[in-house]
């Protein structure tokens, strides 16, 4: 019998990406104080409901229009942001707007974490009457418990999202075809 081996870059995506990836302001769409900014926040959290403290998020979003920013345009719609030892996590941007009458306006996010062999793609929809939500594309399909999972809580001008690895609590994630995760 062998001992068990540590694992190697190429078996999982971190926790060696959290001194890389990061950027000064990263975390910030837009400069703290611009006129309409909300803060989007939260925790990445383990399936016993522990912090996960050398998690990435990264954030790609719409404009407040509900379209996707132009390369060069004042509002990039991409942050990325590390965890804390509490597992948190914050943006400084703008709310997005729905990319279609029929769609609920969303921040699409990933996770890179350690242990996973790729990252993670949610969404963290905007609340919403009860009613619109349902008529979302993607929303729809989703049982209402489920559905809990990909939504914001708001309080003032934040959005709080909490991400749930595993567990009872666990997030919804989505697959993209022709992706490698």
């Amino acid at each position: 019998m062998t001992a068990p081996r540590a694992p190697v870059p190429g078996q999982t995506v971190g926790p060696f990406f959290g001194f890389a990836l990061p950027w000064p302001d990263g975390a910030h769409l837009v400069p703290p104080g611009t006129a309409g900014a909300v803060q989007l926040t939260g925790r990445v959290l383990d399936g016993r409901g522990d912090p996960v403290p050398d998690a990435l998020v990264e954030v790609w979003q719409a404009d407040p229009a509900g379209a996707v920013p132009r390369a060069g345009a004042a509002f990039s719609g991409f942050g990325r942001a590390a965890t804390d030892a509490d597992g948190g996590w914050s943006f400084t941007t703008l709310r997005p707007g729905a990319h279609s009458p029929a769609a609920c306006a969303f921040f699409a996010l990933t996770v890179f974490a350690r242990g996973l062999l790729d990252r993670l793609f949610t969404r963290a929809y905007l609340p919403a009457a009860a009613e619109q939500l349902a008529g979302d594309p993607l929303l729809a399909r989703l049982d209402p418990d489920r559905r809990a999972t990909l939504m914001c809580r708001e309080d003032d001008a934040t959005l709080r999202f909490d991400i749930h690895l595993q567990g009872p609590a666990e997030t919804v994630f989505l697959s993209f075809p022709g992706h490698a995760g």
